[in-house]
C-alpha cells in the first residue's frame, strides 16, 4: 500500500496523474486541443450557467435523479442460504432507468456542452456494448450535430439492436475490422480520426480513461451517481452505506458511484472486472492480470505480454471487453482505498438470471458482475449491514447474446 493521501477525492496533478498514473500520450497533433478542452473545462466548471444547464438537462431530458432501490427479494433470497446472523441488505442505484437505458447519458451530455462551447460541429465517439454510442447519438441528435460512431465489427454483431437504435439516432455507425473487432479497436480508429480532424471534431469518450482532462472530466459528469445515492441512502436509512459495489470495464460508473463516498472512511467499495473465461484463461481483468503500461492516452494497468504488447480481452459483457482501466481506479487500487476483485462469464450469466427471478429486473451483462460479487458478499457481511450497487444499464441490449450463452433459439 503506498502513502495514505489526506483526501482520496483528489484531483489529477497538472499534467493529469493519479500518482503514477494517467498523463497525456498523445500525438502532438493532438496535445493544443486537448490543453484547450482542458481549459475550457475549466472554464464550464467556474461558470453557473454551465451548471445550470447540465443540471437541467440531466433532471428534464435524462429523468435524473435515478431511483434508489431495496431489492427485498434478492436480500431474502441471498438470507436463505446463510446463518441467521448473515444475509446484507442489497440496495440498487439504478441508473439503468436513464434515458438510453445507462449511466452513459450523464457523461455526454457534459461533454456536448462543451463542444458547443468549443464550436465544434462534428460528434465521434467510440463504443464498446452500444449504450455510450447511442447516448452520444442521441445527445448529437439533441443538438443538432453530424455523428459518427465507430463500433467493433464484433461487437456489432452482438450488440445489433443498439447499432440500429444509433442508426435512428442519424448517427453513421462505422464497423472495425482490425484486432479483435471490440471496444479497443473502435477507439483506435476514434482517436486516428479525431487527429485527421482536429479543427472541427470533438470527440466524446465515454469512459474514466484516456488523455488528460477526459478521466477527470467523465469521473465528474458521472459522480451525480454517487453524489445522489449519498443523498438518498442518508435520506431513507439515515445512514450510509457499508460497501458500494460497481462493475468495471473503463470505470467510469464505478468511479461515479464512488468519488463521493471516498473519504467515508466507513464506506467500503469494490470494484468488480470481467474474468471472462477466467483468470487462468481470457479475460478482461487488467487489475488482476496486468500491468503498467501505456494505451489511448494515459498510463494504467493493460493487460499485455512480456514484450509490451497488447493483449486481447474476452469478456460476455461488450462493455468490459477492454484490455485496461482508468488511471484513477489504479491509484486506487495501490493505494488500497478500492478493493477490487473478478466474476466470470459463467457467474454473471447466474446472477443475471437471478435479478430476472426475484426482482423483475433485466440488467445489462456489465451490472450482472457486480450483482454476483454483491451476492457473494452479502453472504459473508451481517443483516444489519447495506450493500449500495450502481445498476449502470438494462438488458435491452443483451438479450441475444444471454440466449445464445443459455442455448436458446430466438
Amino acid at each position: 500500500m503506498i502513502d495514505t493521501p489526506n483526501s482520496y477525492r483528489t484531483q489529477p496533478d497538472s499534467e493529469g496523474h493519479f500518482g503514477a498514473y494517467g498523463g497525456r500520450y498523445v500525438a502532438e497533433t493532438l496535445m493544443p486541443l486537448v490543453l484547450e478542452l482542458e481549459a475550457e473545462y475549466n472554464r464550464a466548471k467556474a461558470d453557473p450557467a454551465f451548471k445550470a444547464e447540465f443540471d437541467y438537462l440531466l433532471e428534464h431530458y435524462v429523468g435524473r435523479p435515478s431511483p434508489l432501490y431495496y431489492a427485498e427479494r434478492l436480500t431474502d433470497a441471498v438470507r436463505a442460504e446463510c446463518d441467521e446472523s448473515k444475509g446484507a441488505e442489497i440496495w440498487f442505484k439504478r441508473d439503468e432507468l436513464n434515458h438510453t437505458g445507462a449511466h452513459k447519458i450523464n457523461n455526454c451530455i457534459g461533454q456536448i456542452l462543451l463542444a458547443i462551447r468549443m464550436g465544434k460541429t462534428r460528434i465521434i465517439a467510440e463504443t464498446g456494448a452500444g449504450q455510450h454510442g447511442v447516448a452520444t447519438a442521441t445527445v448529437a441528435a439533441r443538438f443538432g450535430l453530424p455523428c459518427i460512431i465507430y463500433m467493433g465489427a464484433r461487437d456489432m454483431e452482438r450488440q445489433a439492436p443498439n447499432v440500429f437504435r444509433m442508426k435512428l439516432l442519424g448517427a453513421q455507425v462505422i464497423g472495425v475490422e482490425s484486432g479483435a473487432r471490440t471496444l479497443k479497436d473502435a477507439m483506435n480508429e476514434a482517436l486516428r480520426d479525431w487527429v485527421a480532424n482536429v479543427d472541427d471534431t470533438f470527440y466524446i469518450i465515454g469512459t474514466a480513461a484516456g488523455p488528460h482532462p477526459y478521466p477527470e472530466l467523465v469521473r465528474d459528469f458521472q459522480s451525480v451517481i454517487g453524489t445522489e445515492a449519498r443523498a438518498q441512502m442518508l435520506s431513507r436509512t439515515e445512514r450510509l452505506p457499508d460497501l458500494l459495489v460497481a462493475a468495471i470495464g473503463g470505470g467510469s460508473n464505478a468511479i461515479g458511484l464512488f468519488h463521493p463516498f471516498l473519504d467515508d472512511k466507513d464506506v467500503a467499495m469494490l470494484g468488480v472486472e470481467a474474468a471472462g473465461h477466467g483468470l487462468d484463461k481470457q479475460h478482461a481483468a487488467s487489475l488482476a492480470g496486468g500491468a503498467p503500461g501505456i494505451l489511448h492516452g494515459n498510463k494504467t494497468y493493460l493487460l499485455q505480454d512480456e514484450d509490451g504488447q497488447i493483449a486481447e480481452a474476452h469478456s460476455i459483457s461488450a462493455g468490459l471487453d477492454y484490455p485496461g482501466i482508468g488511471p484513477e481506479h489504479a491509484w486506487l487500487k495501490d493505494s488500497g482505498r478500492v478493493e477490487y476483485t473478478s466474476v466470470t462469464d459463467t457467474q454473471a450469466l447466474t446472477a443475471f438470471q437471478l435479478l430476472c427471478k426475484t426482482e423483475g429486473i433485466i440488467p445489462a451483462l456489465e451490472p450482472a458482475h457486480a450483482i454476483a460479487a454483491v451476492v457473494e458478499r452479502a453472504k459473508t457481511m451481517p443483516r444489519d449491514k447495506i450493500i449500495l450497487a450502481n445498476l449502470c444499464g438494462r438488458g435491452d441490449k443483451d438479450i441475444f447474446t444471454v440466449a445464445e450463452a443459455l442455448g436458446v433459439e430466438l
